[in-house]
């Protein structure tokens, strides 16, 4: 049976807390709406971009939301041609993924990205082709719906209970476990360890290696 390995992207693959907070401002703030602050902005870090919209601005409905999810999008185009997009793997990380790939796991992605957002970002870092399925907020629901995970299995040929997601939010473990696969909660992204166990981590890892140790010995898959 093939053993897959979920990452997902924002907070977990690389650090980009900064870009999209700097997005949320411009966004936000061309439309008078007042930003609110990083720790606030980086709880929704994760989610699909209307919804996360709908988290920061719930006086506004649906519409509204929609329509500040496509200036979050223009503000993010305009940084990136302007060469202010930021999204520096983690330390740790490109070890992990050949680690892994050593020990015969396929690799897969679960992102509120885009598809666009995603393959831009995998190739800056040229790790898109490591992993056998992209999965993006394009084609499903936000997390913690399952749906992302489940095709990405369907995808490797594994199944739920060989299947780990490595996620920074409480977002990510819900899916997991949801999904009915293991989650492995990054503790170097945007959600505390508490919050991580909360929603239904096996276990939380420090640095990316960790994950590697967790795998190789409490987290049998």
């Amino acid at each position: 049976m093939n053993r897959l390995a979920v990452f997902d992207c924002d907070g977990t693959l690389v650090d980009s807390g900064a870009t999209i907070y700097a997005a949320l401002a411009e966004s936000l703030g061309r439309n008078g709406i007042a930003v609110p602050p990083p720790e606030v902005c980086r709880r929704i870090i994760g989610l699909s971009l209307v919804e996360a919209i709908a988290r920061l601005t719930p006086q506004f409905g649906d519409e509204d939301h929609r329509r500040l999810a496509e200036d979050y999008k223009s503000a993010f185009m305009a940084m990136r041609a302007a060469g202010r997009v930021e999204e520096p793997l983690f330390d740790g990380v490109l070890d992990l993924l050949d680690a892994l790939e050593g020990d015969g796991w396929l690799l897969a992605v679960a992102t509120g990205k885009s598809d666009r957002g995603l393959r831009h970002c995998l190739d800056t870092h040229g790790i898109h082709a490591r992993f056998v399925s992209l999965q993006t907020a394009d084609r499903h629901p936000s997390k913690p719906h399952p749906s992302m995970v489940e095709e990405a299995i369907a995808d490797a040929g594994a199944e739920p209970g060989s299947t780990i997601v490595i996620g920074d939010t409480s977002f990510d473990m819900a899916m997991a476990a949801a999904a009915g696969a293991r989650g492995i909660g990054a503790a170097w992204g945007y959600h505390e360890p508490s919050e991580l166990l909360g929603a239904g981590a096996v276990a939380v890892a420090a640095r990316p290696l960790d994950v590697l140790d967790l795998v190789r010995s409490e987290i049998r898959v």
